[in-house]
């Protein structure tokens, strides 16, 4: 199996995760709603799926066109930092089980989470997203993607962050509940 191959395989398996995600999600967006929670930031939610769908496609549309020289260092590397940000994704949404989706609701009452990895970090999902989107295009030194995406990443967290902050101050009885919220579809 060629380099190129085994890179289109790993994107598609990173393609059929994010489904998976979305299965997950739907799932536990109609629990949360089903509690009285309410959804907000959706005016950004079109663009998050655009950018990370585009992610995937971008980075199989450098490595056909490019046709990179791959170091052997750099793809064995990048694709442990992929297998960790996949750990880290998937403890995220172990540790909020239904509590998880892709959108911003907070359910009125709820306590905030504290285990697993949020006992650690404030947002380690988007750590996860972060980490993925520099290493998953690198596994094949797909230097442009992992530059672009980062850059339009960062403004979209940026937006992501102060969306979610906005849902957790709105609370009217001022008990922060835990965002269900992931930023990766």
């Amino acid at each position: 199996m060629t380099s190129l191959t085994a890179f289109v395989v790993l994107v598609a398996l990173v393609g059929v995760e994010r489904l998976a995600e979305l299965v997950v999600s739907r799932r536990n967006t109609a629990w949360s709603l089903a509690r009285g929670g309410q959804e907000t930031g959706q005016g950004h939610y079109r663009v998050m799926v655009l950018l990370h769908s585009g992610f995937l496609v971008a980075m199989l549309a450098e490595a056909f066109l490019r046709r990179p020289v791959v170091p052997a260092g750099l793809a064995w590397s990048m694709l442990a930092l992929v297998v960790a940000a996949q750990a880290l994704r998937w403890w995220c949404i172990a540790t909020l089980g239904r509590r998880w989706n892709t959108r911003v609701i907070v359910v009125p009452g709820m306590p905030p989470v504290r285990s697993g990895p949020y006992r650690l970090l404030a947002h380690p999902n988007y750590v996860a997203v972060v980490v993925e989107g520099v290493a998953l295009p690198l596994v094949h030194a797909c230097w442009w993607t992992a530059l672009g995406f980062t850059v339009l990443n960062a403004g979209l967290l940026a937006v992501r962050l102060r969306v979610e902050g906005a849902a957790l101050a709105s609370l009217p009885d001022g008990r922060p509940s835990q965002p269900d919220v992931a930023a990766d579809a």
